[in-house]
């Protein structure tokens, strides 16, 4: 079961566990033209799944451009960076920051991908902080449940995990 604390109050996370070795589960999100999108719509690409509370937040604006900054330098790996955040927020968000090297993508109708990936933060009804990579034939290759939500996840570790697998 995975423990997460925000802002030091423990929280009640939702979901099913995702493990390195797993075959990543499927999902659907909503792109910020409302229309809808799966894991399997990035097939045969290496992802890394940036899971964010809110984009509209500090750490998670920074993660994100963290995330988009390294995303440059490698080669067939999509960033997809998935929150509640209603999709015409990320698309203001998107919009102001300039960034084209992420998708970001709404988890709000049905938490779909925070089921799936056991990130749901019950008491706030938001995602609690994640990154996942996932190989090019859909295999979790690493795994990173933020155990603070107002803490960086480890972006060395995980932008090396994705230059790992093919």
């Amino acid at each position: 079961m995975v423990q997460v604390t925000f802002k030091g109050n423990p929280i009640t996370v939702l979901g099913n566990e995702v493990k390195v070795g797993d075959t990543a589960p499927n999902f659907t999100v909503l792109a910020n033209d409302l229309s809808e999108v799966t894991l399997n719509d990035t097939k045969g690409k290496i992802r890394i799944i940036s899971v964010v509370p809110s984009i509209d937040t500090g750490v998670c604006d920074a993660q994100t451009r963290r995330f988009n900054e390294e995303a440059r330098g490698l080669d067939n790996v999509q960033v997809l960076t998935i929150s509640v955040d209603l999709p015409f927020a990320q698309k203001r968000w998107c919009a102001a920051s300039g960034l084209e090297n992420v998708q970001t993508l709404s988890d709000h109708r049905d938490l779909s991908f925070g089921e799936a990936y056991g990130v749901i933060m019950k008491e706030l009804r938001l995602l609690a902080r994640a990154v996942f990579v996932i190989d090019s034939s859909d295999k979790v290759t690493y795994v990173e449940y933020v155990s603070e939500g107002t803490n960086h996840p480890d972006y060395e570790k995980a932008i090396e995990a994705a230059k790992q697998v093919k």
